[in-house]
């Protein structure tokens, strides 16, 4: 998790405090989250969501192709995929603000990792970690609907 802010650790361990305990949620106190995940301004890390479509992999973006989307900056591999984002930003931009869909569906917010990534449905769904996103895959559907339900929400 190098280059990750200090707040990986809080988000993980608050991630883990949802973890239900003798039936009961455990929601984690949160301080208020940008609509969109960043750091230093910086949307999801400065990966280019486009490219987890048509090149099916993480691409980092460079900093000659951005725009400020969402109250963040994004950035892009190429010019090409800056403006399909500019097209269509709905279509490329990860569920949840690009947060952990896996704690937005247990009612919390978490970084990402640009390889904890899915396409369902034709959209892009970050996770925390690998392994966080092998349990969000277990009941993809599912989480989905329980994230959608708590999304945006979980920001306050």
């Amino acid at each position: 998790m190098k280059g990750l802010p200090m707040n990986t650790r809080r988000a993980f361990l608050g991630l883990l405090a949802t973890i239900p305990v003798s039936g009961a949620l455990v929601r984690p106190a949160m301080a208020s989250s940008p609509m969109v995940y960043q750091h230093e301004g910086v949307a999801i890390n400065g990966y280019d969501p486009v490219a987890y479509f048509t090149d099916s992999a993480p691409v980092y973006g460079d900093d000659a192709y951005r725009l400020m989307w969402g109250g963040a900056i994004w950035r892009f591999a190429t010019a090409e995929n800056l403006e399909a984002f500019e097209m269509n930003p709905s279509a490329y931009a990860p569920q949840y603000g690009g947060y952990c869909a896996y704690a937005v569906s247990r009612g919390a917010v978490a970084t990402t990792e640009p390889d904890a990534w899915t396409i369902h449905e034709g959209k892009l769904f970050l996770n925390y970690n690998l392994t966080v996103r092998g349990i969000w895959s277990q009941d993809i559907a599912g989480n989905v609907a329980l994230a959608d339900n708590n999304w945006p929400n979980v920001l306050a």
